[in-house]
């Protein structure tokens, strides 16, 4: 595993013991547990970047998980414990690309999860630029990873994303994601 703590790898501060609650009736990890491990990991990088609930109580602002893609590897049972280790894949001052591998205490990957979060001012209600000392962070964070995610295989999500408008079919009218969505027009670095 990483060091957690270390520049070079990724981002691992993040472990769980697999809960009752998440077992489904085949006596192991249900897959709405595996995305509940996935946010709690992703949730702590996010904080380490200073995007996370501190961040919205004092700026308004928030990062929105627009899409998400699970692979589930192998099976995690109650009492399992379970590490975390992301990689900030790609990312610009509206949005980030994060890829997460859980892995088992035993070594054993048991899911990837890859992610894409956007930069919402609450307020607004719409997609914005991230303030220079959060971007900062990001960067900063993106350029130690950077070597680590070309290495990796995190292309689950499709790259480029195409710009996101107003005419996007994904999102009727009536949807608050399309009103939030279609404020972005900068496109996602292929890589």
């Amino acid at each position: 595993m990483p060091d957690p703590a270390g520049p070079g790898g990724p981002y691992a501060r993040y472990r769980t013991e697999v809960r009752e609650e998440w077992i489904d009736y085949n006596g192991h990890l249900r897959d709405a547990g595996y995305a509940i491990v996935l946010s709690e990991a992703n949730e702590t990088l996010l904080a380490h970047l200073g995007l996370s609930e501190a961040y919205r109580t004092d700026t308004g602002r928030a990062m929105y998980t627009a899409e998400s893609h699970i692979r589930y590897l192998s099976e995690a049972r109650r009492g399992n414990v379970i590490g975390a280790e992301s990689l900030l894949v790609s990312a610009d001052v509206k949005r980030l690309r994060v890829h997460t591998l859980l892995r088992r205490d035993d070594g054993v990957p048991v899911a990837t999860g890859e992610y894409v979060y956007l930069h919402v001012d609450q307020a607004a209600g719409r997609v914005t630029a991230m303030s220079p000392d959060r971007w900062a962070a990001v960067d900063a964070l993106l350029s130690a990873h950077g070597p680590l995610a070309s290495q990796s295989r995190t292309r689950t999500l499709r790259a480029p994303l195409p710009a996101l408008s107003a005419s996007n079919a994904l999102f009727s009218s009536s949807s608050p994601m399309r009103r939030v969505m279609s404020s972005s027009s900068s496109r996602f670095p292929d890589r």
